[in-house]
């Protein structure tokens, strides 16, 4: 049986219990129980078809689930009631794949929505500026508030889909596979970004990806999702103990081999460097 969730711990923002997601016949969750830990960065990993965005949006009030409890920040999700769980929205921020940005709208606009929502009085002025910090924060330059998402690359839409996510100062980022589609130049610089911004803004960050580097880089431990539902959680190092044939097929492939051997040669260069 799993744990009870009914009193809130604030070491765990994000805590799942018992989750069954289902469409029609087809069961993709079936008593999945998931903890976060505040300040980590959980790397969510699965086949195809395991249900990890479906998770997501369960955690984020998208996707109603068939039956469990998910409780964020203290708050039940799966209790909420139509807009009583507003306040609570404001507290996370997302990144969905390809950033999901207005096409009309230009990237300070974009960011400026959830401002809006949330603080519809903050005044025009405010509003903007705010918008033009979090774009600099994303990593983008100043002037590309005034650009629409089709005047950007596709790694520039990602950072502007990340400023409008981190628009509400959040406690909680979630990220569904951040890097797809970047070079690898590109991702790495992204992820070098995630890292940067959970270390200096304290975040918790909830990471769907099937990139291996960026496992190795930047995620403090790594779910993973198969046979419905989370059948391990932790280091890297802790995943490879465990005999399940997917994890061992996934880290010890030729790709999980390659990203290990970029991982060691990233974390000997400063020594080396040091010793020169």
């Amino acid at each position: 049986m799993s744990e009870d969730i009914s009193t809130p711990d604030p070491q765990f923002p994000i805590r799942v219990r018992d989750l069954v997601n289902a469409f029609g016949d087809q069961v993709v969750h079936e008593s999945l129980d998931l903890d976060v830990r505040k300040g980590e960065i959980l790397g969510v990993v699965g086949g195809s078809g395991t249900g990890k965005s479906v998770l997501m949006r369960s955690i984020i009030g998208l996707q109603i689930p068939h039956s469990g409890e998910i409780e964020v920040l203290g708050s039940s999700i799966t209790s909420a009631q139509d807009d009583a769980d507003i306040r609570i929205r404001s507290r996370w921020g997302v990144l969905f794949q390809g950033g999901a940005l207005f096409s009309t709208l230009t990237v300070g606009e974009n960011v400026e929505v959830p401002l809006r929502e949330f603080y519809p009085e903050i005044h025009d002025t405010l509003r903007h500026e705010i918008a033009r910090y979090k774009v600099q924060l994303s990593g983008l330059p100043a002037e590309a508030a005034s650009k629409f998402p089709s005047e950007l690359s596709g790694g520039m839409r990602k950072r502007a889909g990340l400023a409008r996510a981190l628009s509400l100062d959040p406690e909680l980022l979630f990220l569904d596979e951040p890097t797809a589609g970047l070079d690898p130049i590109g991702a790495a610089a992204f992820d070098d970004l995630i890292h940067s911004l959970k270390e200096t803004l304290g975040l918790t960050v909830f990471l769907i990806t099937h990139d291996l580097d960026t496992l190795y880089a930047i995620c403090d431990r790594v779910a993973v999702l198969a046979d419905k539902r989370v059948i391990a959680i932790g280091t890297i190092p802790e995943l490879l103990a465990t005999d399940h044939p997917w994890i061992q097929e996934y880290f010890n492939g030729p790709r999980g081999r390659a990203a290990l051997d970029t991982h060691d040669r990233a974390a000997a260069a400063p020594a080396t460097a040091t010793a020169g």
